[in-house]
């Protein structure tokens, strides 16, 4: 039987194009919800996320039970977890953008605005970027150096280097993936970084932290 993955839809995510993605990864039991029944029974977890994180904690907090099931799969029953882009910062203990806003808290950290050192590099980060993984933790084993597709204005600051899975480089450091046990957050956009991307899913799908 194939495993369940909760793909979380809480109108602020590019659900069709990851889980066309994640089913050319290999995926076949891609449940498209909202229902904290269904997360909480989920053997995998998806959180994409795009726009502002105030919005998009806003959104997800705004569904009834849901960061309650996520918690209680994730945190308590070590289900493997994916966030994309603003996905993954939203496990952030705070975002900045449009004031100060609580995240989910999974990784101690915080997300700010990119600020290059160079004034002539352009914000958003946008487009084909490098990813160089940081053997630092045992999550970083899902991330294979290579080029992925990026696209945010904001970037997660973990309080720990430890936290962090990858790196790449827009006039500056830039946090490409966190880690944390059986929680995995990548900035770019696995669905929209062609065999990079598959390759990556498909790792996540066999992962067994």
């Amino acid at each position: 039987m194939a495993d369940t993955l909760a793909l979380v839809d809480y109108g602020a995510g590019n659900l069709r194009s990851v889980a066309n993605a994640l089913k050319a990864a290999g995926a076949e039991g891609v449940v498209v919800t909202a229902d904290p029944s269904i997360v909480r029974a989920a053997d995998r977890i998806v959180l994409p996320g795009v726009g502002a994180f105030r919005h998009c904690i806003g959104a997800l907090s705004g569904v009834p039970g849901l960061v309650e099931a996520l918690e209680e799969r994730v945190l308590v029953g070590a289900a493997p977890f994916l966030g994309i882009c603003v996905g993954m910062q939203l496990l952030a203990d705070r975002g900045v953008e449009h004031g100060v806003t609580n995240g989910l808290g999974w990784i101690a950290g915080e997300v700010r605005v990119i600020e290059p050192a160079d004034a002539t590099i352009k914000v958003p980060h946008m487009g084909w970027n490098d990813v160089e993984p940081m053997r630092n933790h045992a999550g970083a084993e899902l991330i294979e150096a290579g080029e992925a597709y990026f696209l945010h204005s904001y970037h997660f600051v973990p309080e720990q280097s430890t936290s962090i899975a990858a790196m790449s480089d827009h006039g500056g450091g830039i946090v490409a993936a966190v880690a944390r046990d059986n929680i995995l957050g990548v900035q770019f956009h696995p669905e929209k970084s062609q065999s990079y991307g598959i390759a990556l899913l498909a790792r996540f799908l066999e992962w067994k932290p």
